[in-house]
């Protein structure tokens, strides 16, 4: 097997057997997508950190929130570019172009928010994604005002920032162990839907 047919550089093997719940999540994938994403792969060699992850990444990408699917895959894009993480912006491009339906803003988002055409509540939402990113630091009121401004709860400020949070953790933990991205997630969703 070569270097780059490998799930992650890292030779850590996973557990003959997933406890049944997480082996159920693999079952979905498989199902949904057609494939087990390699991220999960890749958590698999130990039940307790595989559900943390999963568990975390699902409520926040699934679960109930003021902002949409879409806008999550969004800031989770965003997050990967500025990481430059190839993982994340391979499987979270293909996740922005399947939420929309469009290829092309798919591409945008991944190569530049700013060439896409965002409303001002997307744009506001980026941007801080961005600020919280580069410069954690630097947050201010200012910031989480003009969240508002766009019409953002102070429930959906925080989703935004635990989104891209969890995004910022997955990409160091990716790019330490050069998790490789399926390939089936470059074909995903090239054709446009809407």
């Amino acid at each position: 097997m070569s270097a780059k047919s490998k799930v992650t550089a890292l030779d850590i093997n996973p557990l003959d057997k997933l406890e049944d719940d997480l082996e159920g999540h693999f079952e979905l994938c498989r199902e949904k997508l057609g494939f087990v994403p390699n991220v999960f792969v890749a958590y698999a060699f130990d039940n307790t950190k595989l559900r943390a992850f999963m568990d975390m990444g699902v409520d926040l990408m699934q679960g109930e929130s003021g902002l949409s699917k879409l806008e999550r895959e969004m800031i989770a894009t965003a997050v990967s570019v500025i990481n430059h993480c190839h993982y994340c912006l391979t499987s979270h491009g293909a996740g922005v172009r399947f939420r929309s339906g469009d290829p092309e803003f798919g591409e945008m988002i991944v190569q530049n928010y700013r060439a896409a055409d965002l409303d001002a509540r997307q744009k506001a939402m980026l941007d801080f994604t961005e600020k919280l990113t580069e410069h954690p630091d630097k947050i201010e009121e200012a910031d989480r005002e003009n969240l508002r401004k766009a019409g953002f709860t102070d429930r959906d400020i925080w989703d935004i920032a635990a989104v891209a949070g969890f995004y910022n953790m997955s990409n160091r933990i990716a790019a330490a162990a050069d998790i490789r991205p399926n390939a089936e997630y470059h074909y995903m969703t090239r054709e446009k839907t809407s």
